[in-house]
C-alpha cells in the first residue's frame, strides 16, 4: 500500500501537513500562503497552564485552527475526526490509505522514534502525514524532515494517543474536495485581518501584542522571585517555546513576512512588501532575544545579557507588531 506522495520540506509542521496534502490534491501553494491565510501567527502568555510545570507562552494560533481557517476561506472541505479508541483510530487509518487517500494526524514528538532523541520532548501537537505501509509499518511524511520515513503501528498508536497537555485522542484530517482555481485575493484579505486583529484589537492582556508587556513584566521578577536555577529553567523553556516547539516566535514572524510577500503581486500592492521588511525586522529581535536568553541558561552572558535586556527586547517587538498590524487591521477592516 503505497500512495504517490511528494514529501517537501517545511517550516512549521501543520503548514507543511497542509500543504504537501493540498499538493497532492492538485492545488500547488507555498507554507507561508497556507499560514497567512489560515492567520496562524499569534502572541499569547497564560500563567494558569504549564507545560513541564512552567507557564505557557505560545508564538502561534491553536493547532489544527491553521487548517480550519484556512479550509473555510479557500472553500475546501475537510473532514477531521478523533476517536476514543486505539483500534477504531487505526482502521479508520487503514480504510483511507486503502483507498489512496494521505491523511494527517496529530500526534506527540515523544513517541516519534524516528527524531533524534535530543528533538523528543512531551508536545502533543505535532502533524505529520501518513501516504502508504510497507512491511507492516507506515510511510510517514514528516515536513521537518528532509526525507521520509517509518512508524511502526504500536509506536504510531503510542503517538497518537498520548495523554498529557491537549493529548492528540488519535486526531486525523484530509480533505474532501479541493478545488483547483481559487481566486486568493479575498481570503488573503481575511487572513490578514484575522491576524492584524488577535495581535493588535484584544482587550486581554494576556493576548496579542499586549501578552509581550505582560510577559516581560514577569520576566524582570524571574531571578529574585524564582531563584537563579528555576529562572534558567523558565529563561530555557522561553527559548524552546519560541524557537524549537512549532518554529517558534521568531520562525513565524519570518514565515508570515514571507506570506506579505508572496500576496503583493497577487493584491496588487507594493505596501505589503513593505511591511513584509518590517516583519522580518521583528523576527531578527525575537532571535536576539533568544541568544540573550541562551547565554543565561549557559551562565554564559555578558553584564549587560540580563533578564531586563530579555524583557525590554520583548517589549520592543510587542511595540513594533502593534504598529504593524493595527497598519494592517486599518487598512483591511
Amino acid at each position: 500500500m503505497n500512495i504517490e506522495f511528494e514529501h517537501r520540506q517545511s517550516a512549521h509542521c501543520e503548514n507543511g501537513a497542509v500543504s504537501n496534502l493540498l499538493n497532492f490534491h492538485g492545488l500547488t501553494l507555498s507554507e507561508p500562503m497556507v499560514f497567512g491565510i489560515g492567520s496562524g501567527l499569534f502572541l499569547c502568555h497564560l500563567p494558569f497552564v504549564k507545560l513541564n510545570g512552567i507557564p505557557v507562552t505560545t508564538y502561534r494560533t491553536l493547532p489544527g485552527q491553521i487548517f480550519r481557517r484556512f479550509a473555510k476561506r479557500t472553500g475546501i472541505q475537510v473532514h477531521t475526526q478523533k476517536f476514543r479508541s486505539e483500534e477504531k483510530a487505526m482502521e479508520e487509518l487503514d480504510r483511507c490509505l486503502e483507498k489512496g487517500l494521505p491523511v494527517g494526524m496529530l500526534t506527540s514528538v515523544f513517541y516519534l522514534p524516528y527524531l533524534p532523541k535530543a528533538f523528543r520532548f512531551h508536545f502533543n501537537a505535532h502533524n505529520i502525514v501518513a501516504f502508504g505501509k510497507k512491511n507492516g509499518n507506515y510511510l510517514i511524511s514528516d515536513s521537518v524532515m528532509d526525507y521520509t520515513t517509518e512508524i511502526s503501528p504500536e509506536d504510531l498508536i503510542r503517538a497518537r494517543f498520548a495523554k498529557g497537555t491537549a493529548p492528540p485522542k488519535g486526531r486525523m484530517y484530509y480533505p474532501l474536495a479541493v478545488p483547483t482555481d481559487i481566486d486568493l485575493k479575498q481570503p488573503i484579505i481575511k487572513g490578514i485581518k484575522n491576524t492584524a486583529y488577535d495581535m493588535s484589537r484584544i482587550p486581554v492582556p494576556l493576548f496579542g501584542h499586549k501578552a509581550g508587556h505582560f510577559l516581560a513584566k514577569r520576566i524582570r521578577k524571574w531571578p529574585e522571585k524564582l531563584g537563579k536555577r528555576k529562572a534558567s529553567q523558565f529563561a530555557g523553556h522561553l527559548i524552546r517555546m519560541q524557537e524549537e516547539i512549532g518554529t517558534g516566535g521568531a520562525g513565524f514572524r519570518f514565515i508570515f513576512a514571507a506570506f506579505l510577500q508572496e500576496a503583493a503581486p497577487i493584491m496588487g500592492d507594493d505596501w505589503l512588501k513593505e511591511k513584509s521588511t518590517e516583519m522580518t525586522a521583528i523576527g531578527d529581535r525575537w532571535r536576539d532575544l533568544a541568544y540573550i536568553a541562551g547565554r543565561l541558561c549557559k551562565g554564559r552572558n555578558n553584564e549587560d545579557e540580563t533578564y531586563d535586556a530579555i524583557a525590554d527586547i520583548m517589549i520592543e517587538c510587542a511595540e513594533r507588531e502593534y504598529v504593524l498590524f493595527d497598519e494592517l487591521y486599518k487598512k483591511y477592516k
